[in-house]
């Protein structure tokens, strides 16, 4: 079964039963498309492919894909990096993204004391803006496509 970095949609699952059903052909053990269907939903978690495809949208928009470039402000720090993880959160409105920077961002208000992430987590919404905010107002994350 081949692997994908897409989000889960039912269009995600639907590409994963068709190259099933052209794995097992080429190896001599031809399924049906439903079969294939129902064996992609259960590898997901799912009890079948109706209920796959109840709770999967369509397709998924995603703004940002692993190993995109990205540039943008963590905690007010301007940063460039590589996206290296993605993850569609259950509200299917908000990533979970994990950014790895190309220089070390200082995450501390002060210069007196100095608190370097070369790597960070976080949650954005499909403009690539953070839900949570700082103290001032301003989102703790602001993404964007370099």
């Amino acid at each position: 079964m081949s692997f994908s970095l897409d989000t889960p949609s039912a269009q995600t699952l639907k590409s994963e039963a068709k190259n099933l059903r052209e794995t097992r052909a080429r190896s001599g053990q031809p399924i049906t498309h439903s079969a294939a269907l129902e064996e992609v939903a259960r590898s997901h978690g799912y009890r079948d492919w109706n209920t796959a495809r109840a709770a999967l949208p369509d397709r998924v928009a995603v703004p940002f894909q692993v190993g995109m470039r990205v540039k943008g402000f963590y905690l007010e720090q301007p940063f460039r990096g590589l996206l290296i993880g993605l993850q569609l959160s259950t509200d299917m409105q908000h990533h979970k993204v994990t950014i790895q920077f190309d220089e070390p961002v200082n995450v501390t208000p002060t210069f007196m004391f100095a608190a370097h992430r070369q790597r960070v987590t976080a949650t954005v919404d499909i403009h690539g803006l953070s839900p949570a905010l700082r103290g001032n107002g301003q989102p703790q994350m602001r993404l964007m496509r370099e």
